[in-house]
């Protein structure tokens, strides 16, 4: 039954990916630098690792909103932000997964009678607004460095899109790190409170309790990227702005800046040692933030380009989906309460640490178990995976070679 409640999580996490992936790779993708394939790739392994490595930062700021302290209740808030976003994204439409779990924590807030946090909300709305800022400005200063750059070298424009392919991948990779690290407290966060499982350790490597649920959510993304990304990715890339080759590398590098701006405990404890406020720890919409990056491109060449339609349906999204996922919340929210009768959560204060983890001791080693060999296929697909790209890759620099040399001998 534990591992039910879990589906839902994965639900988001798969709709999280299959939305946000464009975010990351969709400028590239929809400028023809980078195929599909490629991107969907390096999205769902560096997605993985930032998860898994730095996602435990921004969780705490959703703790805060809204502890959800029973795991009825994290099957039904995590459910119905997975639904919200799967409705926009089956319309093309970048919505934010922050948006998405922020409405519906705060649903049930409203449903259980718990206080939401006024600082931790105003903390999380000035994001919403300063990401995309903070992106517009970002790809306009680097817009600027790169073409300086490009007119100072004089490179030869075959050798320069090749640079810039190149670099599009590595800074995808980086933001892909970003956005796992940022964005798997909106999948796993509303578990963590119900969900207390013991160290799990595989050779060298421990992964806690939490690693464990974002290990399961960032496969669950990874799945999501792969399987259904594309449809949101043509909308990023094209859609709003036709992309140059080095303005599709801007957008990507702007946005994983404040990706990792704002998922960095590092760099918020080196403000903080330097007499500087510390950077908030918060999951940033990145689809505010991509969409900023490319408006301020757009700007900067003059906003002739920009698609304002695309923008304001976009926009609307953004409106509608905390609202929608926190009324689809408080519905549901019934529904699990007074007709299946289960437990979703009530109060703080009238709920004990004991209550919350009642059940879960039972299943903590099944899930345990499951994580394990889920980990040990990953790295066993990995290095299949490896050894076969590059067997592809000998073959068909061999075939070109032998192709090659074919024609030369009729050639003559």
């Amino acid at each position: 039954m534990i591992l039910f409640f879990l589906t839902s999580g994965l639900f988001l996490g798969w709709s999280l990916g299959a939305n946000d992936a464009s975010h990351i790779f969709g400028s590239a993708v929809g400028s023809k630098m980078v195929s599909f394939r490629r991107a969907a790739v390096i999205a769902s392994v560096f997605f993985i690792l930032g998860a898994v490595i730095q996602g435990s930062g921004t969780s705490h700021t959703l703790a805060k909103l809204g502890s959800v302290n029973a795991i009825g209740g994290s099957f039904t808030v995590a459910l119905a932000a997975a639904i919200t976003i799967y409705m926009m994204t089956k319309f093309a439409l970048p919505i934010s997964t922050t948006q998405a779990i922020v409405g519906a924590i705060i649903g049930w807030n409203f449903f259980t009678g718990n206080h939401t946090d006024s600082s931790t909300l105003s903390t999380i709305l000035l994001s919403w607004v300063a990401g995309p800022v903070i992106g517009a400005v970002f790809a306009i200063l680097l817009y600027i460095v790169v073409k300086r750059i490009k007119n100072r070298l004089k490179v030869h424009i075959i050798r320069f899109e090749s640079n810039i392919k190149t670099g599009l991948i590595v800074v995808g990779a980086f933001g892909s790190y970003s956005l796992g690290a940022n964005n798997i407290a909106n999948v796993m966060g509303v578990f963590l409170p119900s969900f207390m499982l013991d160290d799990l350790k595989i050779g060298f490597i421990v992964l806690s309790s939490n690693q464990q649920l974002f290990l399961l959510g960032g496969l669950a993304i990874a799945t999501g990227i792969i399987t259904y990304s594309w449809k949101v990715m043509d909308t990023i890339g094209s859609n709003i702005l036709e992309l140059s080759s080095e303005a599709a590398l801007v957008v990507v590098l702007a946005e994983s800046l404040v990706l990792f701006i704002f998922s960095s405990s590092g760099l918020s404890e080196f403000f903080v040692n330097h007499g500087l406020p510390p950077i908030p720890m918060v999951p940033v919409s990145s689809s505010q933030v991509i969409v900023g990056c490319i408006i301020g491109i757009g700007l900067y060449k003059g906003a002739r380009n920009i698609n304002f339609r695309v923008l304001g349906e976009i926009g609307a999204a953004w409106i509608i989906s905390p609202l929608a996922s926190g009324l689809l919340t408080f519905l549901l929210l019934f529904f699990m309460k007074n007709i299946f009768n289960i437990d979703v959560g009530g109060p703080a204060s009238s709920i004990s640490s004991a209550n919350i983890s009642t059940g879960i001791a039972g299943s903590g080693a099944q899930i345990s178990g499951i994580v394990r060999y889920l980990f040990l296929g990953i790295l066993i697909f990995g290095a299949v995976g490896i050894w076969y790209y590059f067997l592809l890759d000998h073959r068909k620099k061999s075939g070109l070679k032998k192709s090659e040399e074919h024609f030369w001998i009729n050639l003559k």
